[in-house]
């Protein structure tokens, strides 16, 4: 009788004890938070983007851009090009009206002596 009385004390303690289990505290629990080198919050979801690749997804992106400026840059000097070039085909065009009309005009008009 005195062990079952011994082990119902025993286990009346260690019920009390455990029922006192205070709380975490909170504030502790969301500063420790880890950080993860993930865009996603959880790192094996679909949508989850290493760092790694973010990065060489920015450079490609980089590169294209660069890419479309000197495009751009190609293109604009191009049409520079072509501007000039029509511009000196109507000064040509405008000097041999000029010849033709002085040439008409000298055949229209001989000069007797």
């Amino acid at each position: 009788m005195k062990k079952v009385l011994a082990a119902g004390c025993i286990s009346f303690v260690f019920f009390i004890a455990c029922s006192k289990n205070e709380p975490a505290n909170q504030e502790q629990i969301q500063t420790t938070q880890a950080h993860y080198d993930t865009t996603a919050i959880d790192s094996f979801s679909a949508g989850a983007t290493s760092v790694d690749i973010v990065r060489q997804i920015r450079m490609s992106s980089q590169k294209y851009q660069d890419s479309l400026k000197e495009a751009i840059k190609i293109e604009q000097e191009e049409k520079r090009i072509e501007a000039e070039l029509e511009k000196e085909n109507k000064k040509k065009q405008e000097e041999e009206k000029k010849l033709k009309a002085k040439e008409n005009t000298a055949v229209s008009n001989p000069v007797t002596q």
